[in-house]
């Protein structure tokens, strides 16, 4: 990844609908280079896809929760994980150091949904026990880095090549 791509990459989170033709006018390219450009950081996985950014509680989704989860002993971190991946109110999940294995997001409609939902991650298999946190309000979520910085080994990379 050059500068230009780097440059790329931070208009797309900008604005993910920008057209090549002004992404091309903003890096001094043609809109065929943009095009080549981004095609090539999204089979790097550079890029991995674009989506729309929703109001979770214009969705019906008013609550949300931070959970912990405390992994059983002899479970293996690999397959608690795929556990997770499989509950539909799990939208984020991170393997942590400390206490707890993983820390996942959820969010539901109400504290009912709640309580179920802390029911089934407590009957998962592999889970311990459970930490959770609930949010009152959010300050801010999903930030988006408009600007990209290039670790100083990879910068100067002018061949438009991914990587170094």
């Amino acid at each position: 990844m050059d500068d230009i791509d780097a440059r790329l990459v931070a208009l797309l989170v900008a604005d993910a609908r920008a057209p090549y033709a002004e992404l091309a006018r903003a890096v001094g390219l043609s809109a065929p280079s943009v095009h080549d450009r981004v095609r090539r950081l999204e089979r790097a996985g550079a890029i991995q896809g674009y989506s729309a950014v929703v109001d979770p509680a214009a969705l019906g989704f008013g609550v949300t929760a931070l959970v912990g989860i405390l992994q059983r002993e002899g479970v293996e971190q690999d397959d608690l994980g795929a556990a997770l991946t499989g509950i539909e109110e799990v939208e984020d999940c991170w393997f942590v150091a400390g206490e707890e294995a993983f820390v996942v997001k959820v969010r539901v409609a109400d504290v009912d949904a709640l309580e179920h939902i802390l029911g089934v991650l407590r009957r998962t298999p592999g889970v311990a026990r459970t930490r959770t946190t609930v949010v009152l309000s959010t300050r801010f979520e999903g930030r988006r880095r408009t600007a990209v910085r290039l670790p100083e080994s990879r910068k100067g990379n002018a061949s438009g090549q991914i990587g170094t």
